[in-house]
C-alpha cells in the first residue's frame, strides 16, 4: 500500500508521472487496497490497537471511504447473508437486468448506497460509541485529505487520485456479485464462488477462497488454501471452483448475453458427511461479540488517554 500511495502522490506533485505507466498500476493497486481493508478488518495487521486504527485511516484515504464501514456491512451483515430476516446490503438480487453485463456494471450503484445507508443506521443504534468516533475520524481523513488536494490542483487530482480511489471501492463491491450470483446463500457450503488460481491468490492474499473465508472468518488468509482443499472442495458443486477470474468474467458477462438460470448447486454437500462447523447463527453471534469486544477495548483506551491528559493538565496547573 506504500507503493500505491506513492504512485498517487507522484501523479499529483510530479507532472511527468502523469502517464498510463503510472496510472494503470495505481488503478490495480487501488483494488488491492480494498482487499487489504477487507483482510485488516477481519484480523488486524498489527498487535498494537492504536497502529491498527491508524492503518485504517491510511487505507481509508486510499479507497475514499471509511474502512470501519466493513465491520457492520461485511463482517456482521454480508457474512451471514439474510439469516436474520434482513437482506444482505450487497445481495446479487439487487440487480435484475436481462443483459448480464449491465448487472456487473450497475451493481456498485445499488450496493454502495445500500451499504452506507445501512452503516449509518447501525452506527446510530449501536452501543459501541468508539465505532462512531473511529468511523468519523476515517471519514475526515479520507475526504479531508482528498478535498484539500482537490483545492490544491483540481483536475489532476480528480483524474489521478479520485478516479483510482473510486475504481478500487467499486470493484470490491462488484466482487460480491461475482462471488455470490447464482450460488445458494442458504446452504452451508455452496453459497460462494471460489477462484483458485495460484497467481491470482498470491496477489490477492488468498481472497479467491471465499467459501472457507465465510465459514471460518477467523482463519488467517495464509491458511485458506489448505482449508479450502480439505473442507470445501469435497462439498461444493464443481462449477463453484473457477480456475481463473478473468476467464470467468469473459464467459459470464461478455460472451453470454443473459444471466444463467439458478441451479441446485447445494446438492453436492448433501451427499457428504457433515463437517464440524458451528451453526450460522452461532457464527454471527461470535462476529458480533468480537466487534463489541474490539470497540469496548478502544473505548477503554480512549478513556485512559483522556484521564492521563487531564491528570497531566492538573499537575501543570
Amino acid at each position: 500500500m506504500v507503493v500505491y500511495q506513492a504512485l498517487l502522490m507522484a501523479m499529483i506533485f510530479v507532472p511527468a508521472a502523469r502517464s498510463p505507466l503510472v496510472l494503470v498500476p495505481a488503478f490495480l493497486l487501488s483494488f488491492l487496497n480494498a482487499v487489504v481493508i477487507h483482510n485488516h478488518l477481519h484480523r488486524g495487521v498489527f498487535h498494537s490497537h492504536r497502529l491498527n486504527m491508524i492503518w485504517r485511516g491510511v487505507l481509508s484515504f486510499g479507497a475514499l471511504y471509511p474502512a470501519s464501514a466493513n465491520v457492520p456491512s461485511h463482517n456482521l451483515v454480508h457474512h451471514h447473508f439474510g439469516d436474520d430476516g434482513q437482506p444482505d446490503w450487497a445481495d446479487p438480487q439487487h440487480v435484475r437486468f436481462r443483459w448480464n453485463l449491465l448487472n456487473l456494471i450497475h451493481f456498485p450503484n445499488i450496493a454502495g448506497p445500500n451499504t452506507f445507508a445501512g452503516v449509518a443506521r447501525w452506527a446510530a443504534t449501536t452501543r459501541q460509541a468508539s465505532f462512531g468516533r473511529q468511523y468519523r475520524t476515517e471519514t475526515v481523513v479520507a475526504f479531508g485529505l482528498t478535498g484539500g488536494l482537490l483545492l490544491y490542483d483540481f483536475w489532476p487530482v480528480l483524474c489521478f487520485l479520485v478516479l483510482p480511489q473510486f475504481y478500487g471501492a467499486r470493484c470490491i463491491l462488484r466482487i460480491n456479485l461475482i462471488q455470490h450470483d447464482r450460488t445458494d446463500t442458504t446452504s452451508e457450503w455452496n453459497h460462494s464462488r471460489n477462484f483458485v488460481g495460484r497467481a491470482f491468490n498470491w496477489i490477492m492474499c488468498n481472497n479467491g477462497y471465499h467459501t472457507i473465508h465465510h465459514n471460518r472468518a477467523g482463519l488467517h488468509w495464509s491458511e485458506l488454501a489448505e482449508a479450502h482443499r480439505r473442507e470445501v472442495a469435497p462439498r461444493i458443486d464443481p462449477s463453484l471452483d473457477e480456475p481463473s477470474m478473468i476467464v470467468y468474467l469473459l464467459r459470464r458477462y461478455v460472451l453470454h448475453f443473459g444471466r444463467p438460470p439458478q441451479r441446485d448447486v447445494a446438492a453436492a454437500e448433501r451427499v457428504q458427511p457433515p463437517a464440524k462447523l458451528a451453526p450460522r447463527a452461532a457464527r454471527r453471534a461470535e462476529a458480533e461479540q468480537a466487534a463489541a469486544v474490539e470497540q469496548a477495548a478502544a473505548a477503554e483506551r480512549a478513556t485512559a488517554v483522556e484521564q492521563a491528559e487531564q491528570a497531566e493538565q492538573a499537575m501543570v496547573g
